[in-house]
């Protein structure tokens, strides 16, 4: 088992129960994303997802967009992990994924993992972000996690912290001016969730 990885009995392939994917929300009549397991004819998609961030953004702090070919490695790399990465589709269209890595790669911190989510830019507001976390924290318990963490760029828009905040995420700490990129210094927020039972 590679530093850092955790375990559980088969992979995630197969799709994700919560909020009604695939059904259409009587209220705003917009259909709710089917959440699934990513594959690599979703990547093309991923890829481009997460470029506009990359590029337009201080969300991330890479500053050049991974290619088809580096996500391919990363959805790999996840699988041999037993860990889940996700997409949310509305018929053929991506409108975001999320995965789970691990926390660090010494092997004590194999039951920790940081959560990952990103949505397309035409699709924020519109239930995808909340779809995929309530489909990616089971995944993670059923992967051996029992801490999941956030690690978020305070970009001025509290939209990921409120997000996490509704699955049970508390602030755990705040990294000062850790990132400079287009220009400015950026903090980081950490948040946390405990899965299972209580220690």
């Amino acid at each position: 088992m590679a530093a850092g990885s955790v375990r559980r009995p088969s992979p995630c392939r197969h799709r994700y129960p919560g909020h009604n994917v695939g059904q259409v929300n009587a209220i705003t009549g917009v259909t709710v994303p089917t959440v699934r397991a990513a594959v690599p004819a979703d990547l093309e998609q991923v890829t481009a997802i997460y470029a506009h961030y990359v590029t337009t953004s201080v969300a991330t702090f890479e500053e050049v967009p991974p290619t088809a070919a580096d996500w391919r490695r990363r959805l790999d790399d996840l699988a041999g992990r037993n860990l889940p990465f996700l997409v949310a589709e509305s018929g053929p269209v991506v409108g975001g994924y999320a995965y789970a890595a691990p926390w660090r790669p010494k092997p004590a911190y194999r039951h920790t993992v940081e959560d990952t989510v990103y949505v397309s830019p035409a699709r924020t507001g519109s239930g995808i972000g909340s779809a995929l976390l309530a489909a990616l924290l089971p995944g993670c318990e059923r992967a051996g996690a029992r801490q999941v963490i956030a690690v978020i760029a305070d970009t001025g828009s509290d939209a990921s912290i409120a997000l996490h905040r509704r699955f049970g995420f508390a602030q755990a700490g705040r990294l000062s001016a850790v990132g400079c990129k287009h220009g400015r210094w950026i903090d980081t927020i950490l948040m946390q969730r405990q899965l299972g039972p209580s220690q």
